[in-house]
């Protein structure tokens, strides 16, 4: 599975980097959109991430601190396809791309 991630935090990247599957990194969310893969992954709170995410084009899951409830929700209204408590998601990575 390929995925694209704009992750900028340096221990979130090893997490998803520690899969089998194939992560590209990108350091400007913008470049998430046309890409061709099969998942994109993107930190909700990071600046940028909710103007592009009805323009990605693909599977999006995005996570944001559990206690972050409205951008949750506004990412899930701008076009996320899964917003998750930032642990959820981590926890829940290997099943995403397996």
């Amino acid at each position: 599975m390929r995925v694209a991630a704009h992750v900028p935090d340096l221990m979130d990247r090893s997490r998803l980097r520690s899969t089998k599957a194939e992560v590209v990194l990108v350091a400007d969310p913008a470049e998430l959109v046309g890409l061709e893969v099969d998942l994109v992954v993107v930190d909700l709170s990071r600046p940028g991430v909710l103007d592009v995410l009805g323009d990605v084009g693909a599977r999006t899951v995005g996570f944001a601190a559990h206690v972050d409830e409205e951008l949750m929700a506004t990412a899930s209204a701008a076009g996320c396809d899964e917003v998750l408590a930032r642990s959820v998601f981590f926890r829940r990575f290997p099943d995403f791309v397996s």
